[in-house]
C-alpha cells in the first residue's frame, strides 16, 4: 500500500524527476513513452499535483538511467542515548514512580510561584 506523502515531499519528488529529465535532455513526452505512461502524468508529477508511489518514482528514474537513494540521519534531539537506555531498563512501576515524583515537584514549583506572585502583588500595594 503506497504511503500518502506530504505536499512538500511530493513537490520534491517532482522536482527530482524534472531535474533528471532535463539533465538527460528528455522531453516529458519521451520520458512518458519510455515509462509507459502519458505525458500529462509526467507533467502532474513534476508540478507536484500527483503523488507517485515509490515504485513509480523509482521506475521513472530507472528508465532515465538513474536510481533513487534513500538515506536517514539521526535527529539532534539533545537526549543522551545512554539516558534513553537507562529509562528503557526501568520497570513500568519504576517509571511511574519517577514520573509521579517529577509531577509532585512541578506542582510544588507551581504553588510556590503562585504564592510568590501573590506576595509580590500584596507587597506592592500602598
Amino acid at each position: 500500500m503506497p504511503y500518502r506523502l506530504s505536499f512538500g515531499l511530493v513537490s520534491a519528488l517532482g522536482a527530482v524527476i524534472r531535474e533528471v529529465r532535463r539533465r538527460r535532455g528528455l522531453s516529458q513526452r519521451s520520458l512518458a513513452i519510455r515509462a509507459g505512461t502519458q505525458q500529462a502524468t509526467i507533467s502532474r508529477i513534476e508540478r507536484g499535483e500527483e503523488s507517485p508511489a515509490y515504485e513509480r518514482f523509482e521506475q521513472l528514474l530507472l528508465v532515465m538511467g538513474e536510481r533513487p537513494r534513500l538515506a536517514t540521519e539521526p535527529l539532534d534531539h539533545g537526549v543522551n542515548p545512554s539516558d534513553l537506555a537507562d529509562e528503557r531498563a526501568r520497570t513500568p512501576e519504576e517509571r511511574l514512580a519517577m514520573s509521579l515524583s517529577w509531577n509532585r515537584l512541578a506542582t510544588e514549583f507551581a504553588v510556590a510561584g503562585a504564592q510568590a506572585r501573590a506576595w509580590s502583588q500584596h507587597a506592592a500595594e500602598p
